[in-house]
């Protein structure tokens, strides 16, 4: 197979090393590889018989035409020249896109792998019992339990319950205060009604139990103040049941509740948080003839660091555990995302089944740090200017100024009176632009910075403020 590489002066000894043991020609087309056009490409396809073309994943071109008028396929190489020698060796088992970068191609074939595995793992999966035909216990993936603490209170608690669920929540617990009356669960499992989904009633008071049963499929949680009064009632209902120790013994709490007639259990050995007793209360999880559930959400509550590496450690701690349930939580703005964090978790977890550690699954949970950084070529250049600090004194546009802000998961660009709004910060400058509201090029680079820094806040879930620091 005769492969077509056309490529920049910036990185052509890079092309050649990657392409060295195949049977390829690296052309230099320019300085850089991504200003490639088609009419260029069509004369460099005209001098040579080639199978197919890898131009560069950062060319903006369309060479649909070319493709056409050639015959030859041409396909979207990686975005940097470096990870060349990841994707020619895949070339006899995989076909590349011609409209999206190699490197992007393939991240996103492999996730949808992962996914399509961890679907059928599940299908295939082993279970103790069903809740409305989600699997708990047995092989089936850890399930993610998300709470909506004091739904009672909640303005439009369907709306979280709903986000909740799409956010990747197997189980919606809702949780009830000591001021929640009966009339109060009542009235929020009424609103949730006709939710086909795994909803569990969170409080240990018999007379906040007994109203959510006509619709809880969960308990949490019972021990033996509570189950000699609620435990029939949870049994007449068909609920599982979250058992916990308290002055008793969690086995003793666990035999109190099975004499109960409670079919459907699972085992809360209590996790204590970090400085409070966590490695020691792991040994608490140990095979019960239950399955276990794991309450990660006070841990990553009560510890100053970002969620989604205490999430993912949290989860492969109840994955070794065996545990079947794990709690979460997002309380705090620290812990906004714990939900689609500890799922992702668990996924990566039953992927590791056959495997000695979760690495390389095709998913990952790596947000800001890379799994590898490339080494670019050096930049070329003849002279150097020192950049100048900036005045202290900046000229304003007579266009006016903007003000910039968040609304939901959107920009919003406000000027006298007039609001433009977009998801991405370049069609909100863009659209700027094109409307003439500036008419100064440092006003126009500081939209840019200014609306980038708000899209970033957006998509790591911070706080932004125009002017001041990210």
């Amino acid at each position: 197979m005769r492969i077509l590489l056309p490529t920049g002066a910036a990185t052509e000894e890079i092309v050649k090393c990657a392409a060295a043991d195949y049977d390829a020609d690296v052309v230099v087309t320019g300085e850089i590889a991504s200003f490639l056009t088609p009419h260029t490409l069509h004369m460099l396809i005209r001098k040579g018989r080639y199978d197919m073309v890898i131009v560069s994943g950062m060319c903006t071109a369309s060479f649909e035409q070319v493709e056409r008028e050639t015959g030859i396929p041409v396909f979207r190489g990686p975005r940097h020249a470096a990870d060349l020698t990841l994707i020619l060796p895949l070339l006899d088992s995989i076909t590349l896109s011609r409209t999206i970068p190699a490197d992007d191609f393939l991240t996103r074939e492999k996730a949808k792998d992962a996914f399509k595995q961890i679907g059928e793992l599940e299908r295939k999966a082993g279970f103790d019992f069903l809740i409305r035909n989600t699997k708990i216990g047995g092989g089936s993936r850890i399930k993610v339990l998300a709470e909506v603490m004091d739904a009672h209170k909640c303005e439009n608690v369907r709306n979280v319950v709903e986000y909740f669920m799409s956010l990747g929540a197997d189980v919606i617990d809702l949780g009830f205060g000591f001021d929640a009356t009966p009339d109060d669960v009542s009235r929020v499992f009424s609103e949730l009604d006709d939710i086909d989904h795994p909803l569990a009633v969170d409080s240990q008071n018999p007379d906040l139990i007994r109203p959510a049963l006509v619709r809880a499929d969960i308990v949490l949680s019972l021990q033996e103040t509570n189950i000699p009064k609620a435990g029939a009632w949870v049994a007449d209902a068909g609920a599982a049941a979250v058992v916990v120790p308290g002055n008793s013994t969690l086995k003793k709490n666990l035999a109190m509740a099975k004499r109960a007639g409670i079919e459907c259990l699972i085992a809360d050995p209590l996790l204590q948080p970090v400085g409070s007793g966590l490695v020691a209360s792991l040994k608490g999880f140990k095979d019960l003839g239950y399955p276990l559930f794991f309450g990660a959400g006070n841990v990553t509550e009560l510890i100053d660091a970002d969620s989604v590496g205490v999430n993912a450690l949290l989860a492969g701690m109840a994955y070794e555990t065996g545990c079947s349930l794990i709690f979460t939580s997002e309380h705090s703005d620290k812990t906004c995302g714990s939900i689609w964090e500890m799922r992702r978790a668990t996924e990566m977890m039953s992927l590791c089944n056959d495997r000695p550690y979760p690495k390389d699954l095709g998913i990952d949970l790596l947000v800001l740090k890379e799994k590898r950084r490339r080494r670019e070529p050096p930049i070329d250049y003849d002279t150097i200017t020192s950049a100048k600090k900036i005045p202290g004194e900046l000229e304003y546009d007579p266009k006016g100024n903007f003000r910039i802000g968040l609304e939901g998961d959107e920009i919003v660009a406000v000027i006298h009176g007039r609001a433009i709004r977009g998801r991405h910060w370049e069609d909100v400058l863009y659209t700027i632009l094109s409307h003439n509201e500036v008419t100064l090029l440092d006003h126009a680079a500081y939209l840019g910075k200014e609306l980038y820094k708000a899209e970033m806040a957006i998509r790591y879930g911070r706080s932004f403020e125009q002017d001041g620091e990210f």
